[in-house]
């Protein structure tokens, strides 16, 4: 790579995934041919923070430690003191920028009073305050819950933080942004259906936006595979690699060059997730 080519950030990539134990360092190797100089990654389960952190001192990158709501229904009641623990030994650690992935998931509705739907809130809500304790910002996971989130976030102020896979409507980006969050805008952008994603990434403040992979999920148009194809054995893993073309999405919705789109979802990632600047500029360097 040379100093003339965009540096890109993927703020959100899950490089521990066993769908990469088969090329982890090649992918990796891919990602910077690519131009990607840093990737945040974030844990989604108590057991995993120690892999994740080794992952990330590994090659240079920065990590998150949360429990993923998806997660919650396996987490053992201890693992909130789990993770504490972990926020505590690790809090001096400059790569470790953010408690995540957390949040809530409302993609399939539950009953009312639904007891998984109050535990994936209290691990939510309490996943803040550790947020809050250690003094970091949160990487956030939104599928029908931005409100769920914001109500979250009144009453337990963090220090901002990304909104990963942000698809919610302009409204709540707004009350987001207003909250000290930027948007992750990924994969699921280069579909033309995608309508309302495509609008917001179009028309959003140019610090309200950052990039992401969300890898080895949600893949790009250009690897997106049916059910069929799927089941007959095709592969739709998403990688870091993949992020400067899903950047020319974002740069021709936006009317950007490549190197603006870089530097400026760069320069907004290293605001809301502050130890990421140092370790961008080292990543440069290096």
């Amino acid at each position: 790579m040379t100093p003339e080519n965009p540096r890109w950030v993927d703020t959100h990539c899950h490089l521990d995934a066993p769908e990469f134990d088969a090329d982890r360092d090649a992918a990796v190797g891919r990602a910077r041919a690519a131009g990607v100089v840093q990737c945040v990654l974030p844990s989604v389960a108590a057991a995993h923070v120690d892999d994740v952190r080794a992952l990330a001192h590994r090659h240079g990158f920065a990590y998150a430690l949360g429990i993923h709501p998806l997660w919650v229904a396996q987490a053992a009641d201890d693992d909130l003191d789990r993770l504490r623990a972990a926020l505590h030994a690790h809090r001096d650690d400059p790569r470790l920028v953010a408690v995540g992935e957390i949040g809530l998931d409302h993609f399939v509705p539950p009953p009312a009073g639904d007891p998984q739907r109050v535990r994936e809130t209290r691990f939510y809500e309490a996943q803040l305050a550790l947020a809050r304790e250690f003094g970091l910002p949160v990487i956030l996971h939104l599928r029908r819950s931005a409100d769920a989130l914001l109500r979250g976030l009144r009453r337990t102020l963090v220090r901002g933080g990304i909104v990963h896979a942000f698809n919610g409507s302009d409204v709540q980006a707004r009350a987001f942004l207003d909250l000290g969050f930027a948007l992750g805008f990924g994969g699921a952008m280069t579909f033309e259906r995608a309508l309302r994603i495509r609008r917001l990434a179009a028309t959003l403040p140019d610090t309200a936006i950052v990039l992401e992979t969300d890898a080895p999920d949600i893949p790009p148009q250009w690897l997106y595979r049916t059910a069929a194809e799927r089941a007959a054995g095709a592969s739709a893993r998403n990688e870091p690699a993949e992020l400067p073309r899903i950047a020319a999405t974002l740069a021709a919705l936006r009317g950007w060059s490549a190197h603006h789109t870089a530097a400026t979802t760069a320069a907004n990632a290293a605001r809301v997730l502050p130890r990421l600047d140092a370790l961008m500029t080292q990543a440069v360097a290096a």
